[in-house]
């Protein structure tokens, strides 16, 4: 059984699958997805790939109002999915802000370059501010 944090790293190479295959505009059944990605079924995975697919608007959003002159479209899709979830889990979901703030700062520094670590870290602490008020 995977921890949260592996778990999260499963809906992250989810959710960077999807936006490969939308821009190649090729259907895909998200479901199978999942299941190449994992042994047994999750709810909390499920629940935050399809969470995340259909806010997938709000949370884009969202990020670009945080983002001084840039937009999430310009990052790599890795780079958007870290974002995605890490919106999704501070705004949707009951996960603590802290916890969905710094387990989406653990995934980009594995996958990602400081510099955006530094931007997904600025980004979700704004949202987690607004939030807050």
């Amino acid at each position: 059984m995977k921890n949260r944090s592996e778990l999260r790293e499963v809906i992250m190479k989810v959710i960077y699958q999807t936006y490969i295959l939308d821009k190649t505009k090729n259907n895909y059944d998200v479901d199978e997805l999942i299941k190449e990605q994992l042994e047994v079924e999750n709810d909390y995975v499920n629940t935050c790939v399809k969470g995340i697919i259909a806010n997938q608007k709000e949370i884009n959003k969202l990020a670009n109002k945080h983002m001084n002159n840039w937009t999430i479209d310009r990052l790599n899709k890795v780079d958007q999915a870290i974002i995605s979830l890490g919106i999704y889990e501070l705004v949707y979901t009951d996960t603590p802000s802290i916890v969905a703030i710094n387990e989406a700062i653990e995934l980009s520094k594995k996958y990602s370059e400081e510099a955006v670590t530094k931007m997904i870290n600025g980004i979700l602490d704004k949202i987690y501010h607004e939030e807050e008020k």
